[in-house]
């Protein structure tokens, strides 16, 4: 028998051998999402939220409906360029059931629709304001240019907010 024969019969049996193992593979562990899809689907939802807030405070006070509307569309318009940074097939369903996107800063808590009043929509634009530092120091430069454009504005609410009566 030849060294090249002899030298190819054992590689052949290795190989199956190793195809005849009994250790089970373990399944491959779930890839973590990516921490700005995760960010960007916390900041997404507080800016819903934030919507939504004014929506309720546009509905419970008819008479302030031009003075809050102003304000409302331009949490839409950053509700807009958000979701344009988000990842094709990003969003809340990414999540893993192990894991859980971080609670938003930027998110009022929820309100009842008696509470969105304009001193309500005041509070809810400052704890947005003041959360966004902190979630700028973990985004990408891109997304902390926009964070930093949406907390201005945000705080800049909060005075113009002021001028507004219930």
């Amino acid at each position: 028998m030849t060294r090249r024969a002899l030298l190819g019969s054992a590689a052949a049996a290795g190989l199956a051998a190793a195809g005849c193992s009994s250790t089970p593979e373990k399944p491959a562990a779930p890839a973590s999402p990516d921490p700005q899809t995760v960010l960007l689907t916390s900041l997404i939802a507080g800016k819903e939220e934030l919507v939504s807030l004014y929506g309720r405070a546009v509905a419970a006070q008819p008479a302030r409906a031009a003075a809050l509307e102003p304000f409302r569309r331009r949490h839409a318009a950053h509700l807009q360029a958000l979701r344009a940074l988000l990842p094709a097939g990003g969003g809340a369903g990414t999540f893993p059931a192990s894991s859980t996107p971080p609670p938003s800063s930027s998110a009022p808590p929820p309100q009842s629709p008696s509470a969105a009043s304009v001193e309500a929509l005041r509070d809810a634009e400052r704890r947005a304001a003041s959360g966004r530092p902190a979630q700028m120091a973990t985004a990408s430069p891109a997304l902390s240019q926009l964070l930093a454009s949406i907390g201005a504005c945000e705080a800049v609410h909060v005075v113009a907010l002021g001028r507004v009566r219930d």
